[in-house]
């Protein structure tokens, strides 16, 4: 394993994070932050409480989901997009770098800002409303295992996208609309029994619900079922990427 070349990749990562704070940090917060105005404040007015928990921090995980998962596909895509746009990639290909320890350092990265800003987002919810986090181990482990499946998901959307319109297309146009129907602002049983079957169907669902039950203890689906789901994501985009450096597919062409 060479150490050298994850920790040189993922130090320029992070360097282009801190380097753009505006943008990578307050800008998903501020975004968040009237999410929990709007819904916590308009809505939390006419529904009290979901299960038990009062609306405004039951909201809270739905919202912090929402940012890791966006926040995760953007810092990996457009990570590994900007070699490939700029050339850059080669001088990687001709290193002796393997593709894990390519993985490793712009993965990890992305994770790690996608996990930072969760925390920040948890902090500033504080602010807004009262809450416990009933299980933090579970809850944190749920968060960054996330990040990581997630960062592995925008690193195969990084290669494979052609130009800078493909690399917003599928947190804008899939992702949000996923979370926003897999329960962030209500939950799963509220739904006539028909749409109920059919958002078993969005993945997005069960990592929400196991996520919220690190909150609060309650859970639309089983924390087990939730676990294998975001188990089985990861290691399906981690044979996507091995796939993808040893073919070579949208890499060398």
């Amino acid at each position: 394993m060479n150490f050298q070349a994850v920790r040189s990749i993922y130090s320029f990562e992070m360097a282009r994070f801190f380097r753009t704070l505006s943008q990578s940090l307050i800008s998903p917060v501020l975004s968040t932050s009237l999410y929990f105005i709007v819904f916590g404040a308009a809505i939390g007015s006419r529904i009290q409480e979901v299960d038990g928990v009062s609306y405004g921090a039951f909201i809270i995980p739905g919202l912090i989901m929402l940012s890791l998962l966006t926040q995760s596909i953007s810092n990996a895509s457009f990570g590994i997009y900007f070699p490939k746009f700029l050339g850059s990639i080669y001088e990687l290909h001709t290193a002796p770098v393997s593709f894990l320890e390519i993985v490793l350092g712009y993965v990890g990265a992305a994770a790690t800002k996608s996990a930072l800003i969760g925390l920040v987002i948890l902090a500033t919810a504080t602010f807004f409303v009262d809450f416990s986090v009933l299980h933090p181990v579970a809850m944190l482990a749920f968060m960054l295992l996330t990040c990581v499946s997630f960062s592995l998901f925008g690193f195969i959307i990084g290669l494979w996208s052609k130009n800078f319109e493909q690399l917003q297309m599928v947190p804008l146009l899939v992702i949000t609309p996923l979370v926003f129907l897999g329960g962030s602002f209500y939950s799963i049983s509220m739904l006539p029994p028909f749409w109920q079957t059919v958002t078993m169907f969005n993945p997005v669902v069960y990592l929400i619900s196991g996520f919220r039950w690190a909150f609060f203890g309650i859970s639309d689906i089983n924390i087990g079922l939730s676990l294998a789901m975001i188990a089985l994501f990861l290691f399906a985009c981690l044979g996507i990427i091995w796939w993808t450096f040893r073919t070579g597919y949208k890499i060398k062409t």
